[in-house]
């Protein structure tokens, strides 16, 4: 695991920035230039960073045209984007830009290091025997339980098991039949209605963990891959 840090050239070294700190922390951490071009998809695609650390400090609008070249970028796309910024210019931030959180300058340690290990978990995807993890969403198959970001959330028995069976193929598209036989069984008599509707709950209830839930239109429905 790396950390990108990306900020002026003539203040990324110094002794109490994030480069400096993390470092300390014993991170594995790279330097860009706050105005330069990013390095290229084929350099980052082998060993993407785990997160981007963007020292904006006073000058949020360069931040701001980071985070835009980081998201055109498809190999840093989905990297959590943390905004290092000084107090002063806290009233310039938006919550609306996009980043994934926000650190003010002079960074206190053990804060940077929580945040942007935050960032990372909710953003990151995992599956072991029991558990998966896709974004925001976790899902504890032996314990029944479903969280967006730590949130708990209750499903019912079906909802469970028709996210459950989307998450564990991911990628895949499933029509509402293939749903209803594979998910309810095939001595099921409903109609594909019932799948929609269940789709629609889920989505309500996951909130912002329900964008990897994708319609396919004239197929059904699939949970998209990372």
């Amino acid at each position: 695991m790396w950390i990108l840090v990306v900020g002026s050239p003539q203040r990324i070294e110094r002794t109490d920035g994030g480069l400096a700190i993390l470092r300390e922390l014993g991170c594995r951490v790279r330097a860009a230039d706050l105005w330069d071009p990013l390095e290229s998809d084929a350099e980052l695609g082998a060993d993407p960073p785990a997160a981007v650390l963007v020292e904006a400090l006073d000058q949020v609008d360069a931040g701001r045209a980071v985070l835009a070249r980081l998201r055109a970028t498809p190999a840093l796309a989905e990297v959590p984007a943390l905004l290092a910024v000084t107090v002063p210019a806290l009233q310039r931030f938006d919550p609306a830009d996009g980043f994934d959180d926000l650190v003010l300058v002079p960074y206190v340690p053990v804060e940077l290091y929580v945040r942007i290990r935050r960032a990372e978990w909710r953003r990151s995807d995992f599956a072991d025997g029991e558990r998966m993890k896709l974004g925001p969403v976790a899902i504890d198959r032996a314990a029944h339980e479903v969280s967006v970001e730590g949130r708990p959330v209750s499903l019912t028995q079906q909802e469970f098991a028709l996210l459950e069976f989307l998450a564990r193929h991911r990628g895949r598209v499933f029509s509402r039949q293939q749903l209803l036989e594979r998910v309810w069984g095939v001595d099921y008599y409903g109609g594909s209605r019932t799948v929609d509707i269940h789709v629609r709950r889920l989505r309500m209830k996951l909130a912002s963990g329900a964008g990897s839930l994708e319609t396919v239109r004239g197929v059904g429905y699939k949970m998209r891959a990372p």
